[in-house]
């Protein structure tokens, strides 16, 4: 990465960040920022390996995106005692954490969430229950608890109708998720909530999540056209 650093806010939760060419050279500018989770049993690092931060070099130095921060949190320990808690440690620690340590826009408007499988099934949980954080949310081959779909009705009730987040999601036909993340998009069209909704050729993999990324990234970049 350009500018990247793995840092630690306590012994659980690590995380890449990626800061934008630029970071450096401009000292009295601030930057929205994007979380993107990796999916389970992988670590914070897949984005990365799947061409995130390539894509991301390229928007920015090309011009056609404003530069943005990227952080990318590591949920490796999901299967043990401290797995249950990420969700608050992102929330509740990281979040604040990144807006002191560096120059952020700290506001929902300028806080994008998203993830690839279970990361997306943090993102769909964390996006809609703390839409106090976050104004963007994208899930890619979502992979969400029943528990959570079931509360789906509840969370968007709660949200008010001009707060609602802008929310991307796709999926490929042959996904072991795609019942269920049908019935999320069938909800959210129900209640006209904002959404873009893609689906596409492919299964649960690296490669299907690989073959998209450019997608992912500049749709992420749209969001944030017309940030000085």
């Amino acid at each position: 990465m350009d500018s990247g650093v793995l840092e630690t806010t306590n012994p659980l939760q690590e995380f890449f960040i990626y800061l934008p060419p630029c970071y450096d050279e401009m000292p009295d500018k601030r930057y929205p920022v994007l979380y993107l989770l990796h999916g389970q049993t992988y670590t914070a690092d897949q984005w990365i390996r799947l061409g995130a931060v390539n894509v991301l070099d390229n928007l920015i130095h090309s011009g056609e995106s404003a530069p943005f921060i990227v952080v990318f949190p590591d949920d490796r320990f999901w299967n043990l005692a401290a797995g249950p808690g990420f969700g608050e440690r992102l929330v509740d620690h990281l979040v604040p954490y990144i807006d002191t340590a560096y120059r952020t826009l700290p506001d929902r408007n300028h806080r994008a969430i998203g993830g690839m499988s279970r990361g997306a099934g943090w993102a769909f949980e964390l996006g809609l229950t703390r839409w106090d954080l976050f104004s963007i949310i994208g899930l890619h081959s979502l992979a969400a608890s029943k528990k959570d779909i079931s509360n789906l009705d509840k969370w968007i009730a709660d949200i008010p109708v001009s707060s609602r987040p802008s929310i991307f999601m796709d999926i490929g036909d042959d996904d072991q998720e795609l019942i269920s993340t049908r019935s999320v998009e069938e909800q959210l069209t129900k209640y006209e909530f904002p959404h873009e909704w893609r689906l596409y050729n492919g299964a649960h993999t690296e490669e299907y999540w690989s073959a998209h990324m450019e997608e992912y990234i500049h749709w992420y970049a749209e969001q944030w056209i017309g940030v000085p």
